[in-house]
């Protein structure tokens, strides 16, 4: 979202961002889009279309009678979204999680559906804790289950982020056994942790992978032919044939799980690859400790 100076409340941010979503990827904004999908009534979605254009994005959109419903202007530039066809495809996304669950929602956006993968669920009592602990800087004792060590294993981290990888949520956190920062996945805890009245020692500050910001650039298979690579490309919006996406160390294998690459290893078939890594030196850093350690399981697996 663009900086403004004018406060917004949450829930009319809400009903501005769809708006602006509506009416720039379909074309045609009808109040019926935000009775629906907020649940209020006609009146009430009038008045915060009009504000949008008066208060807003004047120049965004302009009533259409013929299509009984507000259109984008040749003028119209995102002011409360970043204008990214992912904010829409999210939003469809969205409607279709909350559709399987209240079968009578109804926002009027097209027909679609979603591939879930199997979700790793987290109790609320962990969560809770985790997030104590690290608003409050907090040491927590745990019970934790991991695939090097498939038995119930006491230990006392430090954690200091939440992180969702895309499949599954950890928790980035300092390890008193190992004496390391590592990344623990939420639904392998078991029971209450028990926040500690000590404060921790080791914060986001000391993690060292985790502040180093690492540049990781993608590019399109090289086996593929110079008109296949040029669709990936078209597909990824690359640059020059590169995808260049900045994250942090500790994030680099996530990111490239993603994105079905492996640094040191490729697919048979390039249609099923169609992305490699073009600067395995930049990741080496990250996945170097994880080959030294084969014969271990990490954590996080």
């Amino acid at each position: 979202m663009k900086k403004t100076e004018w406060p917004i409340r949450w829930d009319l941010l809400l009903r501005y961002r769809l708006i602006e979503i509506i009416a720039l990827w379909e074309g045609r904004l009808t109040t019926n889009h935000i009775c629906h999908g907020f649940g209020i009534g006609r009146q009430q979605a009038s008045k915060d279309i009009n504000t949008y254009l008066r208060e807003i994005a004047p120049d965004n959109l302009v009533y259409d009678r013929h299509l009984k419903g507000y259109v984008p202007t040749a003028e119209f530039r995102p002011v409360v979204t970043q204008g990214h066809s992912g904010e829409y495809l999210d939003l469809l996304t969205r409607n279709n999680a909350l559709s399987q669950t209240f079968e009578s929602l109804n926002i009027g956006l097209p027909n679609s559906t979603v591939i879930n993968v199997p979700r790793r669920l987290a109790e609320p009592s962990v969560v809770r804790a985790l997030v104590a602990a690290t608003r409050q800087g907090r040491r927590l004792r745990v019970e934790y289950f991991s695939l090097s060590d498939p038995r119930s294993v006491h230990r006392v981290i430090e954690p200091h982020t939440l992180v969702y990888s895309g499949q599954r949520w950890h928790v980035r956190a300092w390890c008193e056994e190992r004496r390391q920062f590592r990344d623990f996945v939420l639904s392998r805890f078991r029971g209450t942790p028990e926040i500690l009245p000590e404060r921790c020692r080791h914060t986001v500050d000391h993690d060292a992978d985790w502040n180093q910001m690492v540049t990781v650039e993608l590019r399109p298979d090289r086996r593929l032919t110079q008109d296949q690579q040029a669709i990936i490309a078209s597909d990824f919006d690359m640059s020059d044939n590169r995808l260049r996406m900045e994250t942090r160390g500790a994030l680099v294998r996530y990111l490239l799980a993603l994105v079905g690459v492996r640094p040191y290893t490729r697919d048979p078939d390039p249609l099923v690859q169609q992305l490699e890594l073009a600067n395995p030196e930049a990741v080496a850093p990250w996945f170097a400790a994880r080959r030294k350690k084969r014969e271990e399981v990490a954590e996080t697996c």
